[in-house]
């Protein structure tokens, strides 16, 4: 049975490795997300032979696995996954379940899981080149934008790589942001200002890279990411003052060409079924809609 705790800091060097096995490119699958939500969801981990497992669940709300990252046999695993939720007495639900993942359950689990498409919960993946050059017609709008940015603020703005001495810097700024946003009175940006604030807090143990914008020597964007897999950088946090026209666009612009332009793609995460952030990620055009499904156990007994 599978020793599931709840995730601390020190797990990351027993977990990135199995990551880096499993070379998966859902937004899940980074150390980072998994910590910095942790007590959102009551994240705990565990280690089966060569498979990171995640269990999670919202106060009061019921229980999920994600899908193994690692190698090896995976049929055991789910074994003891399903075995785990019987202890629990609670229903056996996987979440993140990448399309491949969905044929390989399949294959070693005929017909004994339902699974259902989680469209709030795909990840945007696009290539980094098309980011930093923003060419072609259907990013003529984005261009316009970065163009005009250019040439309103000539002389005046600058970016720079985020570090431990202009780290502060970014966090009032976030503040300011999450004023004008309203973060105390919407639930979900109170819960993602918590899992900013543990980036912040966290920002060099973690591993994270980040970007920020000044216009006249002031903070007005900044983003933070780290590598993903082989091919695909992560970008998890990325703040502007919207009075601030272009500056969306260009912190993303220059952080690209800064910081992935060695990696083919970049995982902008999910729109969490909101219909501003859908039609915005829409718009940079998508070279990769990553699927992602939940899978529920047919039986409740978890026997074959």
């Amino acid at each position: 049975m599978p020793d599931f705790r709840r995730i601390t800091l020190a797990d990351k060097e027993w977990i990135d490795p199995l990551l880096r096995m499993g070379n998966l490119r859902g937004s899940e699958y980074t150390f980072t997300n998994n910590f910095i939500y942790r007590s959102i969801y009551h994240i705990e981990v565990a280690r089966m032979n060569d498979y990171y497992l995640v269990r999670s669940h919202r106060e009061g709300g019921a229980y999920s696995y994600l899908y193994p990252a690692g190698g090896g046999d995976l049929r055991p695993v789910v074994d003891a996954l399903v075995a785990d939720a019987a202890e629990l007495g609670v229903p056996f639900h996987m979440n993140g379940v990448p399309r491949e993942g969905t044929a390989a359950l399949e294959a070693l689990f005929p017909g004994r899981f339902a699974f259902s498409e989680t469209r709030d919960n795909f990840d945007y993946l696009y290539e980094s080149e098309k980011l930093i050059t923003l060419s072609g017609k259907k990013l003529h709008g984005k261009r316009n934008f970065v163009n005009r940015f250019l040439a309103e603020n000539e002389g005046r703005w600058a970016y720079e790589a985020v570090t431990p001495e202009n780290l502060p810097e970014c966090w009032r700024m976030n503040v300011a942001w999450c004023a004008e946003n309203g973060c105390g009175e919407d639930p979900s940006l109170a819960e993602e200002t918590c899992a900013v604030k543990n980036c912040f807090d966290n920002f060099t143990a973690l591993g994270l890279q980040g970007g920020l914008l000044r216009l006249d020597g002031g903070v007005v964007a900044y983003t933070m990411g780290l590598p993903l897999n082989s091919d695909t950088f992560i970008v998890h946090i990325e703040k502007a003052f919207s009075s601030v026209a272009g500056a969306y666009p260009m912190i993303n612009q220059q952080f690209v060409s800064h910081n992935c332009a060695d990696y083919r793609y970049v995982n902008r995460e999910d729109d969490v079924g909101s219909e501003g952030l859908r039609k915005a990620k829409l718009s940079y055009r998508p070279a990769i809609l990553l699927e992602k499904f939940e899978a529920v156990l047919k039986e409740p007994s978890g026997g074959r």
